[in-house]
């Protein structure tokens, strides 16, 4: 057994165990996890210092998830609806959403499919992955593939360059995207077998790793190893980070995190407005929240480093971009506010 399947193994789904190494109310944390699981892995725990740290925010189970009445969705992005075939959501018309797991190393609190992520509804089938491979091969239109989940590390490597393999046959997928929180939760699966794995697709096209940090005190020695493996091997990062309530709300935070992903090769590439998730509103911000902190990061920040902030829309309707607003007037004499502040006069005529 390889050290990341022995994390996994020992990883805290107990409540109990959970109560008692940070004193805590078991019954809580019970009734919570029967309808939100609960899974945490050793690596993310032995980070963990006290209650009101950033990752216990985001992995520990809270009884607010279960009173909250702010957020009336719990599948606010429509995806049940936008499923052809089980576990494959097409809501781009060239792009589809490949859900290849049902569960994850650890379980974030805010996650858009806790209804689903750990329990018996997400459990996916080999025969359920063959059957959205069948689907996005008889859709020419589909050039590219996200595989997610749950998350997808949570398979072995030969079963994902297996669903890797059958993806590249298909002519018309020119694209495949990778979404996991492993660097984060368990940076030991990113192993040198995974890597060489990950880096002979970059020969038959583009494979992108989507990363999941949202706070700076997630990049540990070990992540940042586990993310420099794959640099190393060739493999594109690109980050989403969730604006988080009290954990991440902050410009100097994200700051940090943004400037340190950048200097890591990691592009940060989305922030992302919590989705409208039942159970999650305590999480949430308002959108001037977000639109302010941006604002303080355009100018201070690199602008490769700067991620562009996303709401995406319930209902199905996609992700649109929240900006600050730079411009002040359209015309033949434009004028545009710049990062610091100043209002200047663009001349506008052709």
């Amino acid at each position: 057994m390889e050290l990341w399947q022995q994390q996994h193994k020992a990883s805290i789904t107990d409540p109990r165990q959970l109560a008692e190494k940070f004193g805590l109310d078991a019954e809580v944390i019970r009734r919570v996890a029967e309808r939100y699981p609960l899974r945490i892995t050793p690596h993310t725990l032995n980070l963990i210092q006290q209650l009101d740290d950033p990752l216990a925010r985001q992995f520990f189970p809270d009884a607010v998830e279960l009173t909250d009445d702010t957020t009336p969705f719990t599948d606010p992005l429509n995806e049940e609806a936008l499923s052809p075939v089980p576990h494959l959501v097409h809501r781009y018309p060239c792009r589809v959403l490949l859900l290849v797991a049902g569960s994850c190393f650890s379980y974030c609190r805010f996650c858009t499919r806790k209804r689903k992520v750990g329990c018996r509804e997400m459990a996916v089938s080999f025969g359920d992955v063959l059957k959205g491979i069948d689907y996005i091969a008889a859709h020419p239109e589909v050039n590219e593939v996200i595989l997610s989940g749950g998350d997808p590390l949570t398979m072995s490597d030969r079963l994902l360059g297996d669903i890797l393999a059958r993806l590249r046959r298909i002519p018309h997928v020119e694209v495949i995207r990778i979404g996991s929180r492993v660097p984060v939760v368990l940076p030991q699966r990113i192993t040198p077998a995974l890597c060489e794995l990950l880096q002979r697709q970059q020969f038959h096209g583009p494979l992108y790793f989507l990363t999941h940090f949202n706070h700076p005190s997630e990049l540990t020695e070990e992540t940042i190893d586990a993310c420099q493996r794959l640099v190393r091997a060739g493999v594109p990062l690109v980050n989403q980070t969730v604006l988080l309530r009290d954990i991440n709300d902050d410009a100097a935070v994200l700051h940090q995190l943004f400037h340190s992903l950048h200097r890591l090769c990691i592009r940060p590439y989305y922030l992302h407005q919590m989705d409208l998730t039942c159970g999650t509103g305590h999480f949430r911000t308002r959108l001037e929240t977000g639109i302010k902190i941006m604002d303080q990061l355009r100018g201070p920040l690199s602008g490769l480093a700067v991620p562009t902030y996303i709401v995406d829309l319930p209902g199905g309707h996609g992700k649109v971009p929240v900006t600050p607003d730079y411009v002040q007037q359209l015309g033949a004499q434009a004028r545009l506010r710049a990062a610091d502040g100043t209002v200047v006069e663009y001349p506008n005529g052709v």
